[in-house]
């Protein structure tokens, strides 16, 4: 069994997975309180399932980007819970569970996630092979400035408030906005791209698995 922590962003996800299915899923949008509200959270689906902690057979993190405050909250929890059952730690991109879930287009797809004071972190994916891969470096924009970027049909996923969509979408020829459901970052699809990882022998080293920052030196607390 596999436990996947999400805590990239204000939306925090759970999922518990057995390489057969998605025993259990949960997201929610919380106010700053992932110290408080994790490990209960993970605890309460556990009971649910009827899973014992001894059951888990390893552990994976979203990486970021996101919040630098939230990001820390999640792999530390990651970490600590690796270390105490002796389990192995997956650290997965957080754009990489969001692609994932997205249709396999013929035109580009932008992911975004909030970055903090009006910004979104936003990475340029191409399709190949119907799988999305990272087309260049992940950067830090407005949604105006993100707009103006966009110079050909062009898909839009990932977290934005009704603001910035209302901005994305005035590029209506151009900007095809993913619907508010498509925009969830599943925790379930990181779990099962973690769980192809362990399967295939890999993991990550609890002590220098880091997140994903951007800019750290301009980063703001939740």
């Amino acid at each position: 069994m596999l436990l996947a922590v999400d805590t990239s962003t204000q939306t925090m996800g759970l999922a518990l997975y057995d390489g057969t299915q998605a025993i259990a899923e949960s997201f929610w949008h919380t106010k700053t309180h992932h110290t408080v509200e994790l490990a209960p959270a993970v605890q309460d689906m556990l009971t649910k399932c009827g899973v014992p902690t001894s059951n888990l057979g390893a552990v994976a993190c979203a990486l970021g980007p996101g919040s630098f405050t939230s990001l820390r909250i999640g792999l530390a929890f990651a970490k600590g819970l690796a270390f105490s059952l002796n389990i192995p730690i997956l650290g997965i991109p957080t754009f990489d569970f969001l692609v994932a879930a997205q249709p396999p287009l013929e035109i580009p797809l932008i992911a975004v996630l909030p970055a903090g004071r009006g910004r979104l972190a936003n990475g340029w994916f191409r399709n190949v092979d119907d799988r999305w891969q990272l087309d260049g470096e992940i950067s830090i924009m407005t949604a105006e400035e993100l707009s103006a970027s966009i110079t050909q049909k062009t898909y839009i996923c990932g977290e934005f408030d009704a603001e910035e969509r209302q901005t994305l979408s005035r590029k209506y020829k151009n900007a095809i906005l993913a619907s508010p459901a498509q925009c969830v970052r599943h925790p379930s699809v990181m779990a099962e791209l973690a769980w192809n990882r362990w399967q295939a022998g890999e993991s990550d080293e609890p002590i220098s698995l880091s997140p994903i920052y951007l800019h750290i030196a301009e980063a703001i607390p939740d």
